[in-house]
């Protein structure tokens, strides 16, 4: 019984799993509304806010599965990578609790949380790719990370080697940033999706140039990684070129006026009660916007998989939870004969469930940590 703790960017969250799988509590207390009125996430105040919480949702954790602190065998933490400060609350109380209470201390990296966001689901589908041919893809992709990982389990312990990975933004900090140029609410993952299905994925031609790296013979073959910066770019340049700036602002300021009076308040309902406020051209933007990313995800994934041999392919992270994204996935896959999993929704984004369920084969191992543990904010995995 393993008590997780996850602090690294603006969600609180604690949980317990049993076994690795077996979910008995997850809590999560989110800072999205605080961070919308910046426009995105403030490290200064997701720190104060994770003081604020991180005794409260650990309570709420353990009352919520019914157990007492003394029937735990270990305590997992968010070691990183993540922001310093806020990863360092997490850290601080997980070992003073740890300390206090005589219990095992494990560090857990949280892209591997993310993987095992998938693994640890009864899911047939994860199932069928954790035997498919001894190997794993694993896409991490976020707002603050986009990593492709070849995945193998020896001895009941995963192990990670990173295949490929982002060269600037990540996918997720690429929709953010493309959904505030055209005055969307934060965060602009969830309002692009939504809106992205009325409008026309072909109106707008995104490129995306291969990647390449020169080895030591002075060849530069292509890679699998991945880079988002230009077509973020590109969102700017289309909306100056079209004349798209001043109704940008106007959206802006209208949603941000309804958004602090009904902070929950989804694309699908801002489209339907004000749709001026949407016009084809912005829609036919976002929706090839959409296509572009998640086509170059697609391309680079699959080709990974097909280099690596890889059994099957696990998509975790918060983009995970894009609905065109989990489509054209599961249609590609189908037609090449792979098996393809993702995480429910609610385990798409971070949360507390996946590092307990990543540290179980560390405690099986022994992989304990000791007190030199500490904030690592540019933590890899693999």
């Amino acid at each position: 019984m393993i008590l997780g703790i996850e602090s690294s960017c603006d969600e609180t969250a604690a949980a317990v799993v049993r076994g690795g799988r077996e979910v008995l509590a997850n809590v999560v207390a989110s800072q999205m509304t605080l961070h919308a009125n910046y426009g995105g996430v403030v490290p200064e105040l997701a720190s104060r806010e994770h003081l604020r919480n991180i005794v409260p949702v650990v309570r709420a954790a353990m009352a919520e599965a019914g157990i007492e602190f003394g029937e735990l065998d270990a305590i997992a933490v968010t070691e990183g990578p993540g922001l310093a400060g806020a990863l360092l609350v997490g850290i601080t109380y997980a070992k003073a609790l740890a300390l206090g209470l005589g219990k095992l201390l494990i560090g857990v990296n949280h892209l591997e949380g993310h993987i095992h966001a998938v693994l640890m689901g009864e899911k047939q589908e994860a199932e069928k790719s954790r035997s498919g041919q001894g190997r794993l893809l694993a896409l991490v992709v976020s707002g603050g990370h986009t990593h492709l990982y070849l995945c193998e389990q020896v001895d009941g312990v995963w192990r990670y080697r990173n295949v490929g990975k982002t060269v600037d933004d990540a996918a997720g900090e690429a929709f953010d940033k493309a959904a505030k140029l055209l005055g969307l609410g934060y965060p602009g993952g969830p309002w692009m999706d939504e809106l992205a299905k009325h409008g026309d994925p072909r109106a707008v031609e995104f490129r995306f140039q291969p990647i390449k790296r020169r080895d030591r013979s002075g060849e530069a073959p292509a890679t699998f990684d991945f880079s988002f910066s230009g077509i973020k770019t590109a969102v700017l340049r289309h909306i100056e070129t079209h004349g798209m700036r001043a109704a940008a602002e106007a959206r802006r300021a209208t949603l941000g006026t309804v958004l602090k009076e009904r902070p929950g308040l989804r694309a699908s309902e801002a489209l339907k009660e004000a749709p001026e406020l949407f016009d084809r051209a912005t829609l036919d933007l976002i929706a090839s916007f959409q296509s572009a990313v998640v086509g170059n995800l697609l391309k680079q994934t699959f080709r990974a998989a097909e280099a690596s041999g890889a059994g099957g392919i696990v998509v975790s992270g918060g983009v995970a939870a894009n609905s065109e994204l989990r489509r054209r996935f599961t249609a590609e896959a189908e037609r090449r004969g792979l098996d393809v999993a993702f995480p429910t929704l609610a385990m798409s984004t971070d949360n507390a469930a996946m590092i307990a369920a990543a540290a179980f084969g560390k405690f099986a191992a022994g992989a304990f940590a000791g007190d030199e543990l500490g904030a690592t904010p540019q933590l890899r995995l693999g």
